[in-house]
């Protein structure tokens, strides 16, 4: 696709190689972008409490895995024959209390050891709306289908969202002097709240990210939300549901983020790392054939020679 964008994209700050190490947390974008990420096979580390959408969740588990913050043991609810964290995703949840909390320390202990050498995080923010647990007045990450009477939906107003990134860029900073942070708002709408709702939200959203890059100026933006609305506004770059980017709108959000982000002498080994991934996943007509086992073979150097240049990677 060729299409003319007037959204800057430029930022100065350490560009992103194969021996940088990221840690993406956020909405379920976060994941789309960490894939490519993983596909790659930068160092990298998506989402480990799960998907998180708004920024007093993420600020949250910042606490625990930063300063050793527990979430309430009120938090904790056994639903849908499941216990269920309300402080993280349910990927976390388990039919056993233990196992449930076993979960939450191994993910903490994952985040604690991405930390050691984290080079870049990447926040992305879903929504300003949010629940509010009545039972301990706290704001927590994910009902889990938890009767809706047990909980009051509120919008966060942009102070209350800026000063969540703020504090959770600072428990960051405060274990990695010097980590590179980059914020961006997802662009994937929430019209489940409504349209005029999630536009207020993303309203909100934006409006304090842009609170916190005046006041620390070493935060960076990458305008994800604002590349789907304004560029890639038809139809044909949604999903089925019309809701979700579709592969092709993530697929060019993702180029423009490696033009900004990515070191550009890195890209030949992305290649390299491509033509791997695509040789793993051929299906050939005869495995048993002379031909597939020289292909095979080749496949084999290919692995060997970037293993020797990075021994973290796997296939």
């Amino acid at each position: 696709m060729k299409l003319q964008t007037q959204i800057p994209l430029s930022e100065e700050g350490p560009k992103i190689d194969y021996h940088s190490k990221l840690l993406l947390l956020g909405s379920c974008f976060a994941e789309n972008i960490g894939d490519r990420f993983q596909h790659y096979k930068f160092q990298s580390l998506v989402n480990p409490f799960g998907i998180l959408y708004q920024a007093t969740a993420i600020h949250k588990v910042a606490k625990k895995v930063v300063s050793g913050t527990e979430f309430p043991e009120e938090h904790l609810v056994f639903s849908n024959e499941k216990w269920q964290a309300l402080d993280v995703h349910s990927d976390l949840s388990r039919s056993e209390k233990t196992e449930t909390l076993q979960a939450i320390e191994n993910a903490s202990s994952s985040t604690t050891d991405c930390l050691n050498g984290v080079t870049h995080v990447i926040i992305t923010l879903g929504t300003a709306w949010a629940y509010k647990y009545k039972q301990t007045n706290c704001i927590i990450a994910n009902c889990h289908k938890v009767p809706q009477k047990n909980f009051e939906k509120i919008l966060l107003d942009t102070s209350s969202i800026a000063n969540a990134l703020l504090d959770t860029i600072s428990l960051l900073q405060s274990r990695v002097p010097g980590v590179k942070v980059i914020l961006t708002v997802s662009p994937v709408r929430h019209l489940k709240d409504g349209f005029v709702e999630n536009q207020r939200s993303k309203a909100n959203l934006i409006s304090a990210v842009h609170e916190v890059l005046g006041k620390l100026p070493q935060a960076s933006y990458f305008p994800a939300y604002e590349i789907m609305m304004d560029e890639l506004r038809d139809y044909r770059y949604y999903d089925r549901d019309m809701v979700h980017p579709n592969s092709l709108a993530i697929d060019y959000i993702w180029e423009k983020f490696i033009s900004v982000w990515v070191a550009k002498e890195v890209l030949p080994q992305m290649d390299k790392v491509a033509a791997v991934q695509n040789g793993l996943n051929h299906r050939p007509f005869n495995p048993e054939s002379d031909k597939h086992r020289q292909f095979l073979r080749k496949l084999d150097q290919k692995i060997a020679y970037l293993q020797k240049q990075y021994p973290y990677m796997k296939f």
